[in-house]
């Protein structure tokens, strides 16, 4: 049976070249990092310098990046750290967060008693950018947590534009970056953003392994507690073949940024498409201006069609998901779609369609036939 794989949104495949990688560390430098003998000298050796790469691509210094276990880690850490340590009295985020950093804020909220306010989502699924401004202006230590690219619709947030703001109210800003990370280019000399997240996982590279980028002087106080590892911010042997996995995985990410993101923005622009010729009704949960690899779509389908439709595509060997992947288990619609849609649309079949540079357009010819035969 034909494989399809189109949830690039939840992992991606390792790349051979990164697979190599980790696999040599493995085998040959097996030491501990915090070790003074050779073996643990070496392992310290490649641990540094996979840090100073993945600062290089991202253009911070190589002291600002903190590894971590992935994603969900790090936005727990920053949030709670800044709220336990930095005296943050109010944390300002918005209901279509990934749930790492909207359950955080609960947690918080129940634990400190601090103020959660969400800012308004517009109908494009974009964050309303002068209600922000409106909330920011009463004056209390405050944490800003927006994610860059949403995980389910691929909405884009202004990065350096939400950053301006909160530079001008002197705020905090964090924002969840995992979707964007070796898709996107980042500079955090330009950028005022105060802490970013990333997981190897998005950017083919290994799962159970990721990186906080922790604005120098912020002041952050460990979550974990143990050994002096990370600057005593993140206690714990570090892996380091995991950790020579992402940085391999980000420089091929970035070197192949180009070419990869126009061949994926093509095979989106295919699909949209194939999309109108055969289910014209079709509409995009979002725009087609959102982020280049992920497209979320409502199909014109009955509601008995609707309860299968993942199934049925897993039975054609399709791949895809509705919602996140944290979430696709559930039945319950997506929480980010509910702030989009009514109660009618959310009903109806949606698919998070996720592309990377392996994807084909025999891949999407496959999916519009096997939607098509499910259709009929």
């Amino acid at each position: 049976m034909k494989k399809v794989y189109l949830d690039n949104a939840s992992t991606t495949a390792m790349r051979p070249e990164v697979v190599q990688e980790m696999t040599k560390v493995m085998t040959e430098d097996f030491g501990n990092p915090s070790s003074t003998h050779s073996f643990g000298r070496n392992g310290k050796t490649i641990l540094e310098l996979s840090r100073k790469s993945i600062a290089k691509h991202l253009n911070c210094s190589a002291q600002e990046i903190i590894f971590t276990s992935g994603g969900t880690e790090a936005d727990n850490w920053i949030l709670r750290s800044a709220v336990e340590d930095l005296g943050v009295e109010r944390i300002i985020t918005s209901r279509i967060e990934h749930h790492a950093v909207l359950y955080t804020v609960l947690a918080l909220q129940a634990d400190y008693n601090i103020q959660v306010d969400y800012v308004k989502i517009n109908h494009d699924g974009t964050i309303d950018l002068t209600h922000l401004s409106n909330l920011l202006s009463e004056e209390k230590k405050t944490i800003v947590s927006l994610m860059h690219v949403n995980n389910e619709t691929g909405t884009i947030l202004d990065l350096d534009r939400v950053g301006v703001i909160c530079k001008q109210y002197n705020t905090l800003f964090h924002s969840d970056t995992v979707q964007s990370i070796g898709k996107a280019e980042m500079d955090l000399q330009k950028n005022t953003v105060d802490f970013i997240v990333a997981s190897a996982h998005k950017f083919h590279g290994p799962k159970g392994i990721g990186f906080a980028f922790v604005r120098k002087n912020s002041g952050l106080q460990p979550l974990l507690f143990g050994g002096e590892q990370e600057k005593g911010l993140r206690a714990g042997t570090e892996a380091v073949h995991q950790i020579a996995g992402m940085a391999k995985a980000l420089s091929l990410s970035y070197e192949n940024l180009d070419k990869e993101r126009k061949y994926i923005s093509d095979l989106k622009m295919y699909l949209i498409e194939q999309l109108e010729i055969h289910f014209p009704d079709f509409r995009i949960n979002g725009s087609k201006e959102d982020f280049y690899n992920i497209i979320n779509i409502i199909l014109p389908f009955s509601e008995e069609k609707t309860s299968m439709l993942l199934f049925s595509l897993d039975m054609k060997g399709i791949a895809v998901s509705r919602g996140s992947a944290c979430q696709s288990g559930s039945i319950k619609p997506s929480h980010v779609l509910k702030e989009m849609l009514s109660e009618k649309d959310l009903k109806l079949p949606n698919l998070r369609i996720s592309f990377s540079h392996y994807n084909t357009k025999e891949d999407i010819d496959w999916l519009i036939e096997s939607l098509k035969e499910i259709n009929n």
